[in-house]
């Protein structure tokens, strides 16, 4: 097989880890969190290609790049989760399996943090387990791919 290729997509404000609520997100970077993954990817032998925007647009574009090219995504879409029909819209087209994954559990949150339109097509949802959900999310995105 193919080594995988696996694009990492955040969403808003998560290029805020480290200073935004710490409490809830903790104190490592997002540079810090491309770290690990990156460590836990090679150990995998997987690619990885990192990707963040504060803009649904650029997110919905990214992931329509992704067709042909990723095998899989591993989606922490932020505040969309809750409220982007187009970012739902665009998994679904390009027909590239992906991971929810909140570092938070969203479900301790506020009622509005309940609801995604993301889980209803994803392979699994990973939420509360802070950065380490990321890789629970890469190891398992990696043993399906070689599963197939």
């Amino acid at each position: 097989m193919q080594t995988p290729d696996i694009l990492v997509i955040n969403g808003p404000n998560l290029n805020m880890l480290g200073t935004r609520e710490p409490q809830i997100y903790g104190r490592e970077t997002l540079k810090d969190l491309q770290a690990l993954i990156s460590a836990k990817a090679a150990e995998l032998e997987v690619r990885v290609e990192f990707f963040q925007s504060n803009h649904e647009g650029a997110i919905v574009d990214r992931i329509q790049e992704a067709r042909g090219k990723s095998d899989f995504i591993l989606l922490n879409a932020g505040a969309y989760t809750h409220t982007s029909v187009a970012i739902r819209d665009a998994l679904s087209g390009v027909d590239i399996p992906f991971y929810e994954i909140h570092i938070s559990n969203v479900h301790r949150r506020e009622e509005f943090r309940h609801h995604s339109y993301l889980s209803g097509i994803a392979e699994g949802v990973i939420c509360g387990f802070g950065l380490n959900g990321y890789l629970y999310a890469l190891e398992n995105a990696a043993a399906l791919l070689r599963s197939r």
